[in-house]
């Protein structure tokens, strides 16, 4: 093997192998040891190989069981549009779009969701700067998991300060007379208008919590966005982290001009 980045050679060794069909898919491969001894590297460099192939999406890695060839998954696109947001309580107020261009159109969006939320649940730290609150002030944290025709897509959780709703018809999000209206409309109700809506996507990998939920591997890169919704006088009435497997959906964005 090459002496610069042995990992990636071996990583185009095993591409090859899996894309002839060598392996069939739902196939274990050969045990880290053996590609080892076969190619004449270290373990480590075997299991940074693999890493890599997993991250494209060719093989998935089973705890306690092994690395097999993973059955090939279309990537469905995820909209998320900047003039279209939907207000009608869809599954879609998470950020996609039902005015989005013919060709950017989603196909397996989430035509459900469940949804569990906690009253006086204390912010944490990193929370709490994006309220614009302090640590330990109370917030009621709702968590929910998108499905699309049964299937799990998409994770979220929502944190909103108790000193805004509490008290009101609107303090929990899926209950009371504008359940699962969406953040725009709630706030509406009790005189606070939104307008500015910040989303910072960053890749990250998958937690045990977040594979067992969306049943994908721990360790599989998903997409997290970090997102903050803002009322017009400028404080923050709702944070959430939405969480998207990225070997099955394609997150796109859609801006329009101006005229």
């Amino acid at each position: 093997m090459p002496r610069e980045a042995p990992y990636r050679a071996l990583a185009d060794v095993l591409r090859a192998r899996v894309l002839s069909g060598e392996w069939d898919v739902g196939e274990r491969l050969p045990s880290r040891a053996r590609l080892a001894e076969e190619y004449g590297v270290g373990r480590n460099v075997v299991q940074r190989a693999m890493d890599r192939l997993i991250d494209e999406g060719l093989l998935e890695g089973r705890a306690g069981s092994g690395t097999y060839v993973r059955t090939p998954r279309e990537r469905l696109r995820l909209v998320r549009s900047r003039h279209h947001e939907r207000r009608d309580g869809s599954p879609r107020r998470a950020g996609t779009s039902a005015g989005a261009r013919p060709d950017l159109r989603e196909r397996g969006r989430a035509d459900s969701w469940d949804a569990h939320s906690q009253v006086r649940v204390p912010a944490p730290e990193a929370i709490a700067e994006r309220l614009a609150i302090r640590p330990g002030d109370l917030c009621v944290t709702t968590h929910y998991e998108f499905l699309a025709e049964g299937h799990p897509v998409q994770l979220s959780a929502s944190w909103e300060p108790m000193t805004l709703a509490g008290g009101t018809p609107i303090v929990l999000p899926e209950t009371g007379p504008l359940a699962g209206k969406g953040v725009p409309e709630r706030m509406r109700s009790i005189g606070v208008v939104v307008d500015t809506v910040v989303e910072i996507p960053r890749p990250a990998r998958a937690t045990p919590v977040h594979a067992n939920l969306l049943g994908i591997s721990a360790g599989d890169l998903v997409l997290r966005i970090e997102r903050t919704i803002y009322a017009t006088d400028g404080r923050p009435v709702e944070t959430a982290d939405i969480v998207i497997p990225d070997a099955r959906r394609a997150v796109v964005y859609e801006f329009g001009v101006e005229r």
